[in-house]
């Protein structure tokens, strides 16, 4: 498995990822499937604003994608990312996302970053895991602030402090 910046030619695959995830969990809060120019905007948007990217690929497969932006506008916040990652059903359990995160935290480290943060379903005890052992925290539940598939859904927050 190899871990890289995306190409556009990954946005078809990150796309059905994403879609997938959509439609099928609570692991986005998003309800509409997005198209092919929304990924584009999105990966050339991290792109220009020197945000990294990444992709786990295996031989001609793209297996899952992670990448960080900024947590809140305010300056004050500058030195705070909110990440997101997300893996191809078929690759669940794979170790996947253990190979994207400690890329993903280099990668903050390396642009200064203090602060990881990661929004997730409160629900999602395997999210939960791994973000435990990689020396996550848990540090504040909003209460059915969510909603999606009838239900209101708990928003967990962990962070991991980057700093040595």
């Amino acid at each position: 498995m190899e871990i890289r910046e995306a190409e556009d030619g990954d946005l078809p695959a990150i796309l059905a990822i994403h879609n997938h995830v959509i439609a099928t969990s609570t692991a986005n809060f998003s309800y509409h499937a997005v198209d092919l120019e929304d990924r584009r905007a999105f990966l050339h948007d991290r792109r220009a604003r020197g945000f990294p990217f990444l992709v786990a690929v295996e031989a001609d497969a793209l297996l899952g994608y992670a990448s960080f932006g900024p947590f809140r506008p305010h300056d004050g916040f500058a030195r705070t990312v909110e990440h997101s990652i997300y893996v191809a059903p078929a690759h669940h359990r794979r170790g996947v996302a253990a190979l994207l995160m400690p890329a993903l935290i280099a990668r903050a480290r390396d642009l200064g970053k203090h602060v990881m943060v990661g929004g997730l379903d409160a629900a999602n005890a395997a999210s939960i895991a791994l973000h435990e052992r990689l020396g996550f925290v848990r540090v504040g539940v909003m209460p059915q602030v969510g909603f999606k598939f009838d239900r209101y859904l708990d928003l967990l927050f962990m962070q991991k402090i980057l700093a040595d």
